[in-house]
């Protein structure tokens, strides 16, 4: 859907542009179903390693209903129900779970499961892989894990001027999958200057969903004194949405919840943006819009970029106990 032409606000209330798509992706929505529809399936207690998308307000939700959320594995008593995060794991740690004789549903992002695959291929096809990503990220932790001795990770372009490959001419590139756009450019247009033969993926590994809330803030920061983004300290795309408002000359800000937003971020502002993290609840949007309300922000526009439709299914595992229990009560 083309973005509507948006006008400035020119008059004497001050206005919200509510930002369109924001918050839950595809990915995050299939996570979290996987572990409500495990606690209802099974009964707590369900374990998941890490959290199993980076909000803070979703991981306290699910905990209240029965889930158990562990950093490793070690912590899962043997033969217990496990969850693999959105964020993907190693295959040390699909190997750990099967010591200890887990019964594993994989709650791994397909489109993460994508890079992973083709980390793989490339590895089997003799190419060194680079890795573009942030260290420490559970995501890259999880890519790297693949093949870690044929994997480089770079953040930076200057991380590319360092870097020394075994074949030049056998290089690929990967991405995490939440990477700014700009910043993922500029590196990636550095390793082609000094690997003219690098190989990339096949299709691009930033998501969707990470593009179009990035898009989305391009489109109004013309028009906004203030941009706030909803979404947890840690999660990456989140956090790649303030640096996008930073970048275009916004001021930009990370906020959980509207107990976050500095009241002299709102002086002199006569037009705020708001959009949210593809792990931000939408409940969290509605109470911050509210409270902007009280404080004067009257107008409202939701500004649409483009319509987004992206579905994912179950991971096999629960979606065929799911089918069979929906069988058995129906007879």
């Amino acid at each position: 859907m083309p973005l509507k032409p948006i006008a400035a606000n020119n008059g004497a209330d001050k206005k919200i542009y509510l930002l369109r798509p924001r918050g839950f992706c595809a990915g995050v929505v299939r996570a979290i179903d996987v572990v409500k529809i495990a606690l209802d399936l099974y009964g707590p207690p369900v374990y998941v390693r890490k959290e199993i998308v980076h909000n803070k307000h979703v991981v306290d939700e699910l905990r209240e209903a029965g889930a158990i959320f562990v950093e490793e594995l070690q912590e899962v008593p043997l033969g217990a129900r496990a969850i693999f995060s959105a964020h993907g794991v190693s295959p040390e740690v699909r190997r750990e779970a099967k010591v200890r004789q887990l019964q594993v549903i994989d709650a791994t992002c397909p489109l993460v499961t994508k890079v992973h695959l083709e980390a793989v291929k490339f590895a089997r096809e003799g190419y060194t892989i680079v890795l573009i990503g942030h260290k420490d990220h559970d995501e890259v932790i999880g890519t790297l894990g693949e093949v870690p001795d044929r994997t480089f990770l770079v953040s930076t372009v200057a991380d590319v001027d360092k870097l020394a490959v075994p074949d030049p001419a056998r290089v690929c590139y990967l991405t995490q999958t939440t990477l700014s756009l700009d910043e993922t450019r500029d590196i990636v247009i550095r390793l082609k200057e000094r690997f003219p033969l690098i190989q990339g993926p096949p299709a691009q590994d930033i998501c969707y969903a990470t593009e179009n809330r990035q898009m989305a803030v391009k489109a109004v920061a013309a028009f906004c004194d203030l941009l706030l983004v909803v979404g947890s300290q840690n999660s990456s795309n989140s956090k790649r949405l303030v640096e996008v408002g930073e970048n275009t000359g916004v001021r930009s800000f990370l906020v959980n919840d509207w107990g976050d937003v500095n009241q002299g971020w709102l002086e002199d502002v006569r037009n705020v943006a708001i959009t949210a993290g593809a792990s931000a609840p939408e409940h969290l949007v509605d109470q911050l819009i509210a409270s902007l309300k009280d404080h004067g922000f009257h107008r409202l526009e939701e500004v649409e970029l483009v319509e987004e439709d992206v579905r994912f299914s179950l991971p096999g595992e629960l979606g065929h106990a799911a089918s069979a229990l929906t069988t058995i009560s129906t007879r």
